[in-house]
Order: structure tokens, then C-alpha cells, then sequence
């Protein structure tokens, strides 16, 4: 059935922007958010060395994720990006220079999943800190554009957009739907960025977490039984799944409690909602 816009959650999100989100057709808004089906590097793809057990020091943004983001009672993770533009831009420019630097190449697919995934998220803040005050980061850029395709950070020679490493690099590289809850967008609709640094050791783990909790968050799938009301993520990135029902199939995986509930016996999503309001504490 049609998919149509219904807003979904926490009483921060009161905003006209939601209204005005809501009139703007899926398309436009996979535009918006840097959305693409098509991907790959091809000859620029990064290589992995299996061999390598060389590990990645991701402590530095580490230590800011457990300092500057904290979990709400809504269970959405809040990143105090005023406290951390005056306390600690500094460390943070620091900590992107060092993962600029990076021989990628030198390391395992597992090292390099966290690496992208790390890069995209601190870079993302980055851009927040360098951009307050905002109420979104759609308010970047023109007309609700973002600044998914603007250049972000110079990986081996290469200059990327976070476009290019979420669209470009995990999807096609790993096709592993769990990327989505993994890379932030610095809005509440999104699934949280997490309170620690992704790192190889601990990714199967972190990445089922972070699928069970918003899978599990009326964010992720609210409403009610027989009108199951999901995130715009599952429409957008409907072909990672491959349809509706493998979404349905793949949110029961994790579904516990009410959730469970409320996907039984579903086959069909009676509509989609994305909150764009930043997720600052």
C-alpha cells in the first residue's frame, strides 16, 4: 500500500518543520538525507588484509562519546553539542586527522567496518559543532539539503562525503542492513548514536544492540496493531531488505515485549514517520 507521512514520537518534536516534512514526497526526502541505491568505489575500493590483527586506536572519540552523549528516559541517545563545541572541538578535529591518516588498506574488514562507521559519526558531529546553533541538520545547506554530498574527509588521497562513506563503502562493501543503525544522522529519529566507539572486537554485539533497540523504540515501529507505523529508514532503504515483509521478518527477529505484539501476524506497513529534529541534549 502507499506509504505516507506520519510523525512519530517525543514531545522535543513539536516543530512546523515536521508539517512541513510531512507534505515533502519519500523521494525528496531520500534525496535529502543522501540516500542512493547505487554505490561502490569500483577500482578506488578500499582492500582489506585479512592477514592484519593490527587493531585501530579509536579511544580519542571513545572518550568523547562517553563524556558528551548520555541516554534519555525516551531512550534516545543526546549529544551535548554546545558543551562539546566550547570543551572539546579541539580533540575531536584531532581525533578526525588521525583517522584521516589511516593506511585503511592495512587493516581487516572488521577494522574497517568500525573505522567507517566512527569516521561517519564523528565527522557528522563535526559538522554540527561547526554549523550551531541549528534545530536541524537539514538546516544545513539549501532547502533542507543537508550536508550528506558536501566533502568531509580525505581518506588515502581520496576526498569523501559522508555520502560517499555510508552509500559508497558500507552498503556496497559489507551489505549488511545493520549499517543503518550504526551511522547516525544527528536527529531523534535516527537510530542512536552510540555511547561508546565501535571497534572489531566488540562490532557483532554493538551492532545487534543497536538493531534490537530501535526496532524496539515506537521510533523504529509505533502505532498500533494493524497499523504498524515505521521509520522512514525502512522506506527509504527498502531495497537493503529487499521488501516490506523482510523488513516485517527482520524487525520480529529482534522484537521483545509490546513489540512483539504488535508485529504479530503483520504484512504490511500502514505508513512511515522520520523525526528530523537534532538530537542534543
Amino acid at each position: 500500500m502507499p506509504a505516507h507521512q506520519v510523525s512519530m514520537s517525543s514531545p522535543k518534536l513539536q516543530m512546523s518543520r515536521r508539517t512541513i516534512l510531512g507534505a515533502i514526497p519519500a523521494t525528496a526526502l531520500l534525496a535529502a538525507c543522501g540516500g542512493s541505491n547505487s554505490g561502490g568505489l569500483g577500482e578506488d575500493s578500499f582492500a582489506a588484509n585479512e592477514d592484519s590483527s593490527a587493531m585501530i586506536d579509536h579511544s580519542a572519540w571513545d572518550a568523547l562519546l562517553r563524556e558528551y552523549v548520555t541516554e534519555s528516559e525516551s531512550g534516545v541517545n543526546l549529544v551535548d553539542y554546545g558543551r562539546m563545541k566550547n570543551e572539546a572541538a579541539d580533540a575531536l578535529k584531532s581525533y578526525l586527522d588521525a583517522m584521516q591518516a589511516v593506511v585503511v588498506e592495512d587493516f581487516s574488514r572488521d577494522e574497517q567496518f568500525a573505522f567507517w562507521v566512527n569516521l561517519y559519526n564523528a565527522a557528522t558531529v563535526d559538522v554540527i559543532l561547526k554549523n550551531l546553533p541549528l534545530d536541524s541538520i537539514r538546516d544545513i545547506g539549501l532547502l533542507g539539503s543537508g550536508p550528506w554530498k558536501d566533502d568531509a574527509v580525505s581518506v588515502a588521497g581520496r576526498t569523501l562525503s559522508l555520502d560517499n562513506i555510508e552509500h559508497d563503502i558500507l552498503r556496497p562493501e559489507w551489505q549488511d542492513v545493520r549499517i543503518h543503525y550504526a551511522v547516525n544522522c544527528a536527529s531523534i529519529g535516527c537510530p542512536n548514536l552510540a555511547l561508546e566507539a565501535y571497534t572489531a572486537a566488540k562490532l557483532e554485539p554493538m551492532l545487534e544492540q543497536a538493531a534490537a533497540a530501535y526496532v524496539n523504540h515506537p521510533r523504529g515501529f509505533g502505532g498500533e496493531k494493524g497499523n504498524i507505523i515505521a521509520s522512514n529508514i525502512y522506506e527509504w532503504y527498502q531495497v537493503d531488505w529487499g521488501s516490506e515483509q523482510a523488513i516485517l521478518d527482520h524487525a520480529r527477529q529482534y522484537a521483545v515485549g509490546s513489540t512483539v505484539a504488535l508485529l504479530d501476524g503483520a504484512t504490511e506497513i500502514g505508513g512511515y514517520g522520520y523525526d528530523w529534529a537534532l538530537n542534543e541534549s
